[in-house]
């Protein structure tokens, strides 16, 4: 069953393929003159609706920090969509180029780009940031289409934790499935790296290992995001999701940018996303005593390390999966309110 339309939004991660010789010299020249830009010189030559974009950037950036800048740091240059281009081109290199404006060249450069997933028919761009690694180049493109949000039959809970980054019950099935070792393995991999490198004093390289290592845990949450995602679309599922507590106003701008670094905000957002792509409901759902109450009985009980002991009904399970089926248990109160039918937790 389908209900309502909800406009989902992507993003898409593209990498310029091949940058010949001059179109190189007129894509840095902008990128040095955007950072120039930025830093105060209102002289450097831009493209304007560029120049635009970065006059929007400096003014939330006095909101949020006063407008301070990192003078070490290479900032995004944003593309608006009406300024851009992105088409397909039937080319033995790739399908997908952009069209990217530059100071100085009427039409801008064409370049082709390697896209990480198709951009599908009827999906329009938005806006695009422009980045560069090392002596590559990417372009993360925002797209975004209406879909129908869906009647979800069950659900599948989600409680994010530390040592399982997730754990997951499905009111179809509540045997639990645990996410995160990958991640453990790749922490302690760069913890010890990184403090090899601080005693030699390589606090360069160690700048760069950090870089690298967020890279490879975005990696690995995006395929923990896609698992769960794809079990809530085989089984028709709503996402109910731990509520992780973010603010948004206030003293709360400098904990949420805090936050943004912390791998289980970034695993809710990716989960996020990916579900209003395919028109699934996500529900922040209080983890108000998920963690201290047994969902066999509903009394407190003791958590001590992973494990959670109900002093009244002697039950012991592994506390992660304590924590989401509480959430499960919650979610479809929540949704029984609301009217619609669930299929309810076979209990084991």
């Amino acid at each position: 069953m389908s209900g309502s339309l909800m406009l989902a939004k992507k993003m898409i991660k593209a990498k310029i393929l091949e940058l010949r010789a001059g179109k190189r010299i007129l894509l840095e020249q902008e990128c040095a003159n955007h950072q120039r830009y930025l830093h105060g010189d209102k002289s450097a030559l831009l493209y304007s609706a560029t120049k635009q974009q970065a006059d929007r950037f400096l003014n939330r950036l006095k909101k949020q920090n006063g407008g301070k800048l990192d003078p070490a740091k290479e900032y995004p240059m944003i593309l608006r969509n009406d300024i851009y281009d992105v088409h397909k081109a039937d080319t033995k290199l790739t399908q997908y180029w952009i069209r990217i404006p530059v100071a100085g060249k009427r039409g801008g450069i064409n370049v082709p780009i390697g896209v990480s997933s198709q951009i599908p028919e009827g999906a329009e761009t938005r806006e695009a940031k422009l980045i560069r690694r090392g002596s590559d180049w990417y372009v993360y493109i925002t797209i975004e289409k209406e879909v129908e949000e869906r009647k979800p039959s069950s659900v599948l809970a989600v409680d994010l934790g530390i040592r399982n980054i997730a754990t997951t019950v499905n009111s179809n099935d509540v045997g639990p499935k645990f996410y995160g070792k990958d991640l453990r393995i790749n922490q302690a991999h760069f913890y010890k790296l990184r403090r090899a490198l601080q005693k030699k004093r390589a606090y360069g390289a160690v700048k760069k290992i950090s870089n690298h290592e967020r890279r490879r845990t975005d990696s690995i949450l995006h395929t923990i995001s896609r698992r769960i995602v794809n079990e809530a679309d085989r089984n028709n599922s709503v996402i109910a999701i731990g509520d992780l507590g973010i603010r948004a106003d206030g003293k709360g701008r400098i904990f949420n940018r805090k936050l943004s670094n912390f791998p289980s905000y970034r695993l809710y957002r990716f989960i996020e996303y990916k579900a209003d792509w395919l028109g699934i409901p996500v529900l922040k759902i209080s983890e108000a005593y998920t963690s201290q109450t047994c969902h066999n009985c509903g009394a407190r009980g003791l958590r001590v390390g992973g494990f959670f002991r109900c002093s009244n009904c002697g039950h012991e399970y592994n506390a992660d999966y304590n924590g989401a089926y509480n959430i499960m248990k919650r979610a479809i109160g929540y949704i029984s309110m609301a009217g619609a039918a669930l299929t309810q937790p076979i209990t084991r």
